[in-house]
Formats: structure tokens, C-alpha cells, sequence
């Protein structure tokens, strides 16, 4: 079982720079646009990178249902935990989003926006990360 374990962290660590760099991908999409520049790489930048992200993802999850029913993990945390996973899942999908909106070139957020979008993943995770380690309640 330490093999899934190894897994789902490599998982989890792939899925996660996707979701930290999608939004830098936006910026630079945005403000070429601004600056008159062909924003087109990036866009297929972006699309890669969703679909390795939700590859990524999905093997994450799938691997770390394999360990709570292994280990039968329970407890308040792993519920806050899930909440947070969630959220995250729901970031990602709204990333899609975006990238669908850089795709048809109807973008209509600002880099600004997407420069303070980027930093909200890290509020998603940081929790994430706390309750796994600290596990601070049962």
C-alpha cells in the first residue's frame, strides 16, 4: 500500500502545478491580448495543460479512495479534508472554464483577476495540507 501512497502524492503534486500555473497561463493571455500579441500558444498551453492536469487529477482521487477504504480512514478531519478537495475539484472545474473562454477568445476577466484567482488555490490547499499532516481534530 505505500506504492499508492507514493502514487497519490506524485499525483497530487501533478495535478496541483496545473493548478497553480493554468492561472499564470491566463495572465499572460490576457495581457498579450492587451498588448496586441498573438496569444495563440497559449492558448494550446493551456488546453495541454488542463488535460494533463485532469488526468492528473483524477488518478489522484482514484488512488486516494484506494487508501481511505484500505486503511478505513475516518474522522472529522478527513471529512474538513474532503470538503477542501472538493472545493478544489470545483476550482479546476472553473479553470476549464476559462480556458474554454481563452479558446473562443471571449475572456473577459482581467490579469489582476487572475493573478488574485491563482493565489485562492493555495487557500484551497494549504488546508488540505494541514489536516493530512497535523490532523489538528478527530
Amino acid at each position: 500500500m505505500l506504492w499508492i501512497k507514493v502514487l497519490h502524492v506524485l499525483f497530487v503534486i501533478a495535478w496541483l502545478a496545473g493548478v497553480f500555473y493554468l492561472p499564470r497561463i491566463c495572465v499572460h493571455y490576457v495581457e498579450g491580448l492587451d498588448n496586441g500579441e498573438d496569444v495563440k500558444r497559449l492558448t494550446i498551453m493551456a488546453s495541454k495543460l488542463l488535460h494533463f492536469s485532469t488526468v492528473m487529477a483524477s488518478a489522484a482521487i482514484v488512488a486516494g479512495m484506494i487508501l481511505w477504504l484500505y486503511y478505513d480512514i475516518s474522522g472529522l478531519w478527513l471529512h474538513v479534508k474532503l470538503l477542501f478537495v472538493a472545493l478544489l475539484i470545483c476550482y479546476h472545474y472553473q479553470s476549464y472554464r476559462y480556458m474554454q473562454q481563452m479558446r473562443n477568445n471571449q475572456i473577459i476577466r482581467t490579469s489582476l483577476f487572475f493573478r488574485i484567482y491563482n493565489e485562492t488555490a493555495l487557500l484551497l490547499v494549504l488546508p488540505i495540507l494541514i489536516l493530512v499532516i497535523v490532523k489538528p481534530f478527530y
